[in-house]
């Protein structure tokens, strides 16, 4: 689990690379096609160098343009794929989903949190297809999907499972931005709200990130006892009331991640 880069010495730094990989994460999948213009906005460069970075990353292949647009190209594709085939945790914990995927029509994720997102890195939905997990795989809960740490289960988990130094460090100066109407956004509230998913050891967050998207989430720990990832189920709301939860949700969230840990 990420929550910020290895210190770095300024003799070591290449700024061209990193405003070159500033650029290519411009692109997401709320903004999945940028002139200069937005990319330069997006990455806190100058039209001019916004448009280098873009045209040479459209040489390289990892950007595809037309008409001065500029979106991903299937090139970008090598540096998932690469993460996905040599990283030991989404290997491992993809078999999980798959058994969990098997006996519900849910939609199961496991995730890692980096800086102030949680990053998709496994997903399997339930065998028999339904409109409801359809809709919920097309709207941002694809593998790679990066969510808002603050405003989703998994997040949570993640960040009540970081020690108390690294978590402070997390929310000094934060501001948690309001996604819905019901998104937690007060300092206090939400160190509350953390306090209160390390006790009960999971997280159930409704309406908080997008509505309509109910999700229920555990830490998925290592042998040592580190918390490494989250697991979490998705529904649309009403799906999970409290006694469902408590009586099949969370026992069979639980028993997977008891099942997890000796390969973690």
């Amino acid at each position: 689990m990420s929550t910020s880069p290895p210190p770095l010495a300024q003799a070591d730094t290449i700024a061209g690379l990193i405003k070159g990989m500033a650029v290519l994460e411009s692109f997401g999948t709320e903004r999945q096609r940028l002139n200069a213009t937005q990319a330069a906005a997006r990455a806190g460069l100058t039209r001019a160098a916004a448009r280098r970075h873009l045209l040479t990353l459209a040489h390289l292949g990892y950007l595809e343009t037309e008409g001065g647009v500029f979106w991903l190209g299937a090139r970008a594709l090598r540096l998932a794929g690469a993460y996905l085939a040599s990283s030991r945790l989404p290997r491992a914990i993809q078999p999980a989903l798959n058994r969990l995927a098997a006996q519900t029509q849910d939609v199961y994720s496991a995730v890692v949190l980096d800086g102030d997102e949680v990053v998709i890195i496994a997903r399997s939905a339930g065998l028999v297809s339904s409109a409801a997990s359809s809709r919920l795989l097309a709207y941002g809960m694809h593998l790679g999907a990066r969510l808002p740490a603050h405003a989703t289960s998994t997040g949570r988990v993640l960040l009540a499972g970081l020690p108390k130094a690294a978590l402070s460090s997390w929310l000094r100066g934060r501001q948690l931005p309001r996604l819905t109407p019901h998104t937690t956004t007060g300092q206090r509230a939400f160190r509350a709200l953390l306090t209160e998913v390390a006790h009960q050891d999971y997280c159930m967050a409704s309406d908080e990130h997008e509505l309509g998207v109910q999700a229920v989430a555990v830490p998925l720990r290592n042998a040592q006892g580190a918390t490494v990832a989250a697991l979490n189920v998705i529904a649309p709301p009403g799906r999970f009331d409290p006694a469902a939860v408590q009586e099949a949700v969370l026992p069979r969230l639980r028993a997977a991640a008891r099942d997890l840990r000796a390969v973690l």
